[in-house]
């Protein structure tokens, strides 16, 4: 019984060093532009018990995104000299 006590005050004191933090405070920063402005140094924003509810949206179906092939002309041309230019060059060397 004392050493589940004992765990227990380990654990709470583990998990709440936030709980000994000191508080901001009423800290306030004036602003450089207009000196009749004042902000506070540290501004807190707390959602954890804001409920978000929404749903996804997409559309119904599929998107593809695919073009057909096209056929074109080739754009090398054959040289019907290119046999006998070879064989001429190699007669060369």
């Amino acid at each position: 019984m004392m050493v589940k006590r004992l765990v227990f005050v380990l654990t709470v004191l583990s998990l709440s060093p936030a709980a000994f933090a000191q508080e901001a405070g009423n800290e306030t920063v004036q602003d450089p532009n207009d000196p009749s402005v004042v902000y506070k140094k540290e501004t807190v924003y707390d959602f954890e018990d804001d409920v978000v509810e929404g749903s996804f949206i997409r559309p119904e179906g599929e998107f593809l995104d695919a073009r057909r092939a096209s056929r074109h002309a080739s754009l090398i041309k054959i040289r019907e000299s290119f046999v006998p230019e070879m064989l001429k060059s190699a007669e060369d060397i």
